[in-house]
């Protein structure tokens, strides 16, 4: 018996060209989705962000409640007199003293002798150590950087400083709106308008603006320029600027010297306030305003921001 075919239906193989059809849908459905992806990614990285500076915020009430007041922005004496120098040892900053209070206290207790310099050999492992509250997940930098030299003042008093490998921090102490150098950093003075300055510790009375109208910290991204939590390394470049850091101008601003606010978030640079609050502050936020925001007792009336 002769059995037809004819009739019955055969499976084509995709042509070239409807295969491109498909590669080309593919490839518009992942452009698509991957801005989508990549922007969640970055809402996540940020929320993380702003709960480390609440992390930040509570331990600063919690070491203000024990020591009745902030640490100062960085311990720093002259290796001769003694006295304040901005330049000087040990160097420590104000996040370096909050560490028991971010449940880092092993740290303090085996690696910090706080009387003695950063530079001192017993410190070689602690100036390497990355605290995780100290970093913001949405700065891509490494978790360390070198610490080049610096222009040293004259005297020089330490001209022994090499480059040096330490542990970075995205969130830097408020000095105020006023250059280091014009708040009389060099002569030893070094008392900025904001919070954090050299061998001061504020109290929440200094602070007459009102707690929740004062900005005490903010974020830094490394592109700008590399921070630590440490504190001030005698004769590194920039020393207090990677500890502190001055409003002179806006978050991110091109214009800024590299030692101000900024961050890789889409919508602004987080600030923390002195009531233990966070604020995301735009790029286009109104000089006037900020700078009163960045000031402890500027008596500046502001609007919304």
């Amino acid at each position: 018996m002769h059995h037809s075919f004819s009739g019955g239906h055969r499976r084509h193989a995709f042509t070239l060209v409807e295969l491109l059809v498909v590669i080309a849908i593919i490839g518009i459905l992942v452009g698509l989705l991957l801005p989508a992806v990549q922007s969640a990614r970055e809402a996540a990285r940020q929320t993380q962000c702003k709960n480390n500076m609440k992390q930040i915020g509570l331990a600063l009430h919690m070491y203000h409640d024990t020591l009745r007041g902030f640490p100062p922005g960085w311990m720093s004496r002259h290796p001769d007199t003694g006295k304040a120098y901005w330049l000087g040892r040990p160097g420590w900053a104000w996040a370096s003293q909050l560490l028991p209070y971010l449940e880092q206290g092993n740290v303090v207790d085996n690696r910090i002798d706080f009387e003695k310099p950063i530079l001192d050999d017993i410190h070689s492992e602690a100036r390497k150590t990355v605290i995780a509250t100290y970093v913001c997940p949405s700065d891509a930098a490494a978790p360390t950087f070198v610490l080049p030299p610096g222009p040293m003042p004259r005297p020089n008093y330490n001209a022994g400083y090499q480059s040096t490998l330490v542990a970075k921090a995205n969130y830097v102490g408020v000095f105020g709106t006023v250059r280091m150098l014009d708040a009389g950093c060099p002569k030893g003075d070094c008392e900025g308008n904001g919070t954090f300055m050299l061998e001061r510790s504020m109290r929440f009375r200094d602070i007459t603006d009102g707690l929740s109208n004062t900005f005490v910290v903010g974020e830094r991204n490394s592109r700008y320029s590399p921070s630590t939590w440490i504190g001030v390394f005698a004769g590194a470049a920039h020393a207090p600027g990677r500890v502190v850091a001055v409003a002179e101008n806006p978050p991110n601003s091109n214009t800024s010297p590299a030692f101000t606010f900024s961050s890789d978030h889409p919508a602004g640079t987080h600030f923390l306030k002195a009531d233990g609050s966070v604020a995301l502050v735009s790029e286009q936020i109104d000089m006037q305003t900020y700078h009163a925001l960045c000031t402890r007792s500027g008596r500046e009336v502001f609007g919304e921001y």
